[in-house]
């Protein structure tokens, strides 16, 4: 059923409403990973740092805060919870000692892996719903809308 502010402009169910279904999607996927994490003491915040530091050379506080788009503040508080659980460790750049690096340690590199494979299998719960054709190309579009492209040739 469809609702009218007045006689001219129909207003689509809240249920229909694009960011309601994004609320509600990411809420779901949310709890999802939530739980799949609790064995492992984690938030998804968390892992996502320790991908961060898991990809490519050991970055400072700063270059990861800036590839997760985090502020410095709330970067500092995500190692330092890292740090207390003993999953990374914070120490001067041997090319550069007025600059930190922040590594991984073994049982950082064990949490990511086990963390990783739990919250894909909470992926693949939360996709469970489309094909598979439609969860690779569900993806493909989120990567464009995130990064501000357009999604296909067939815009209007």
């Amino acid at each position: 059923m469809i609702v009218t502010c007045d006689e001219r402009e129909p207003v689509p169910p809240v249920g229909d409403r694009f960011g309601y279904l994004l609320k509600h999607a990411r809420e779901r996927m949310a709890a999802l990973s939530a739980e799949a994490l609790r064995p492992f003491g984690v938030s998804g915040r968390e892992v996502a740092v320790l991908t961060v530091l898991a990809t490519g050379s050991p970055p400072s506080q700063l270059e990861a805060a800036q590839r997760l788009a985090l502020d410095r503040t709330t970067m500092v508080a995500l190692i330092d919870g890292l740090e207390a659980k003993a999953l990374v460790t914070r120490g001067p750049d041997p090319s550069d000692r007025r600059r930190n690096i922040v590594s991984l340690t073994a049982a950082g590199r064990s949490t990511l892996a086990a963390a990783t494979r739990a919250t894909d299998e909470a992926e693949r719960a939360f996709l469970a719903p489309l094909e598979t054709a439609d969860r690779e190309r569900f993806r493909r579009m989120l990567q464009a809308v995130v990064a501000g492209e357009a999604a296909g040739s067939d815009r209007t």
